[in-house]
């Protein structure tokens, strides 16, 4: 075997390795842009640089792709959240702080913020895509942040609260920075824009006023 051969082998194993990554930032960034219904495998195939036959070898569908997309950039973060919290020794309105600021850095400051926008537009045109997302997003994040809540409970530093319900107070910031980042954000005032870090600092504080169990002097 010459040189060129040798060098050149490795190469082309490395890139067959890298392909599903790169279909998946290539679908990722498409969907953001356009939308699922929007979005045809072709345009993934060929921002990808393989062919559509290439694409369907590693992911038969786009909704299997759209489904990849979630788990690779979303749905995976909630393992690391749910150990982290296990190792969290401070206080839970810190462990609030913490996780709110994790989710800004691991997800709301990256492009897979907008697959959020993109489900709550078109949920209502495709079932399934909305039934996976609820499943494998959705009911863990609940799950996650009953979590926290709950161990604020347990250990005195919040009131009693009705839990179905305040996880989505935690929920709402985050939501209307996705749509603003995704909306309004480009567009708008240099003076009125938004620092996502304050923003989130400042909800923080409001909800975990609201929270604190006050104990009588």
């Amino acid at each position: 075997m010459s040189l060129l051969q040798e060098t050149s082998a490795p190469r082309r194993a490395r890139r067959k390795e890298a392909r599903p990554g790169e279909l998946l930032d290539a679908a990722l960034s498409l969907f953001v842009e356009k939308g699922f219904a929007a979005t045809r495998v072709e345009e993934v195939a060929h921002r990808a640089g393989v062919s559509k036959g290439t694409l369907f070898l590693y992911f038969p569908s786009k909704e299997e792709l759209f489904k990849a997309v979630v788990r690779e950039t979303i749905a995976g973060r909630f393992a690391e959240w749910n150990e982290e919290l296990d190792r969290f020794e401070g206080d839970t309105a810190s462990l609030v702080r913490h996780l709110m600021h994790s989710w800004w850095e691991r997800v709301g400051q990256t492009q897979a913020a907008g697959i959020t926008k993109l489900v709550m537009s078109e949920a209502s045109l495709f079932p399934e895509i909305a039934a996976f997302y609820q499943h494998e997003v959705i009911t863990p994040g609940h799950q996650l942040i009953r979590r926290v809540l709950q161990r604020g409970m347990d250990r005195g530093e919040f009131q009693s609260l009705d839990l179905d319900h305040a996880i989505y107070s935690l929920i709402a910031p985050m939501i209307f920075l996705i749509m603003w980042k995704h909306s309004l954000a480009p567009c708008c005032p240099r003076d009125e824009s938004i620092d996502p870090l304050r923003f989130i600092d400042s909800q923080a504080t409001l909800l975990l006023e609201g929270m604190l169990l006050r104990r009588a002097a």
